[in-house]
């Protein structure tokens, strides 16, 4: 198969049309048989259930080539179980978690031209997602949906290396107590935009959000779960009923206690423990770990004590151990490494 005439080493992380992407729709209670189309644009009514009231929901992984030449998926089955999640609690209807991954399936397979080679440092992003398409005009569930997956390679999220970013933790909240915080839907992200664009104009690479109760515990930020390392060496992250279950945080645990033999803790983590922190990383599909060397509180500089030069060595090894799995270098856990072709 002859790979597109990209410059592999020197893109960027955006978006960038392939050939095809799959298409189902759910009209009179059922889903049809869906298919690859050619066409990326979609054509609904003005008053359509996503545009009027944010009923979206959507996920996000990739596919890579391994050091055999095979190109596979991370944990797709995942992705399929965290949508199922999304749809019911945005009274949508769920899509097969056998089709989600048939879906991923065909539109890799389809597009592998536009998977990058092995060695690159770029995939390809793949883009699962479901809205109602149909007219609503009263606050009220749409009656047609339709889910689609389209894919796009895409470059190292950090170009030039992996830095420590700066943070602060914001005074917007993320998610309301009982809210939809738990869910991949698009009106989670919507609401971030504002105090992102805010925390960056200000000097600021991301956001920590506290609860919302008591703003005095660590959630995550917008788009990415907490991972830290404790001055002893323990890997703790945040748990919270309105954090979103990222699936590379919740790889990273299993490779911490099972292949590097680490103390893992989900718990609370309180605002005021952060100073006792060594390391700190944001999880998530996009750059896996990005280390975190500085959180300001209004004024108020943390600096962990693994600096704002490179990663912190803990958060390093979790890195190296996960993309050495992704990428086939390390043995994966059954299950982990889905290959397409």
């Amino acid at each position: 198969m002859e790979k597109k005439n990209i410059d592999w080493a020197n893109l960027g992380f955006g978006y960038m049309q392939t050939d095809k992407r799959y298409v189902s729709n759910f009209k009179n209670g059922a889903w049809d048989a869906g298919a690859l189309v050619d066409d990326s644009n979609i054509v609904m009514s003005e008053c359509a259930g996503v545009l009027q009231y944010a009923q979206t929901v959507f996920e996000g992984l990739k596919a890579y080539t391994t050091d055999d030449g095979h190109i596979v998926t991370f944990r797709p089955d995942l992705n399929a179980e965290r949508m199922e999640q999304s749809a019911k609690r945005l009274e949508m209807p769920v899509f097969d978690k056998g089709r989600f991954v048939e879906a991923v399936e065909q539109v890799v397979s389809a597009n592998a031209a536009f998977v990058p080679p092995y060695g690159s440092g770029a995939t390809l992003y793949i883009r699962p997602y479901m809205f109602g398409i149909s007219p609503v005009i009263g606050v009220k569930p749409a009656e047609e949906y339709q889910f689609r997956v389209f894919c796009t390679p895409v470059g190292p999220y950090f170009k030039g290396g992996v830095k420590p970013l700066t943070i602060k933790i914001s005074d917007f909240d993320r998610a309301a107590p009982h809210g939809t915080g738990h869910i991949k839907a698009g009106l989670n992200y919507a609401m971030s935009l504002h105090a992102i664009v805010t925390a960056h104009e200000e000097g600021y690479d991301e956001n920590m959000y506290l609860d919302p109760s008591t703003r005095t515990k660590v959630e995550e930020t917008g788009g990415a779960n907490f991972l830290f390392v404790t001055k002893d060496g323990k890997v703790v992250t945040p748990k919270s009923d309105s954090i979103l279950p990222s699936i590379t945080r919740r790889s990273l645990v299993h490779v911490a206690k099972e292949y590097l033999g680490l103390t893992v803790e989900e718990r609370e983590v309180y605002k005021d423990e952060l100073a006792d922190m060594a390391e700190c990383g944001l999880c998530g599909t996009a750059a896996v770990i990005s280390p975190v060397g500085k959180i300001v509180d209004h004024g108020k500089e943390i600096c962990l004590a693994s600096g704002m030069s490179e990663m912190g060595p803990v958060t390093k090894k979790l890195y190296d151990t996960l993309t050495g799995i992704q990428m086939g270098r390390i043995e994966a856990p059954e299950g982990w490494i889905h290959v397409i072709m």
